[in-house]
């Protein structure tokens, strides 16, 4: 079996909510993952730098005080100028400030460029399922 692939996490911009980053983070090396960590407070930019220097395979952000639109703004170009184009972007968490539907979320970040985009009600192991499926490592 072939090694699995690195991802980088981190909750980015502004944001110091780290307590689900770090679920995610576990949950991912339990899986066999290879999980490079960012933390909280983390520029977009970071996360850019992160992936090339470890050849990673997807970037899984997480954001919970609502302002993830401002802070992804221009993230899939940022990604794409630096030669990331096949990358896999997820989001996830409390992504936008008061009381929204969370479809019309859903779909501003996708026309974003994001790939998977969750609810912070988003159950663990369909996201852990959902990576797989779009690396192509089955489940």
């Amino acid at each position: 079996m072939s090694a699995m692939p690195t991802v980088i996490t981190g909750v980015i911009g502004a944001d110091a909510h780290i307590i689900g980053n770090r679920i995610i983070q576990k949950v991912l090396e339990k899986e066999g993952f290879k999980v490079v960590g960012l933390g909280a407070l983390t520029p977009a930019d970071d996360f850019i730098k992160a992936a090339i220097e470890t050849d990673a395979a997807a970037i899984i952000i997480s954001s919970l005080y609502g302002h993830a639109e401002l802070d992804c703004d221009g993230f899939r170009g940022k990604c794409d100028e630096a030669g990331l184009q096949n990358i896999l972007l997820y989001i996830g968490g409390n992504l936008a400030v008061g009381r929204h539907d969370f479809e019309v979320t859903r779909q501003s970040f996708e026309s974003m460029g994001f790939n998977r985009v969750y609810p912070p009600t988003a159950d663990l192991h369909d996201f852990v399922s959902d990576l797989k499926k779009d690396l192509g490592l089955g489940d």
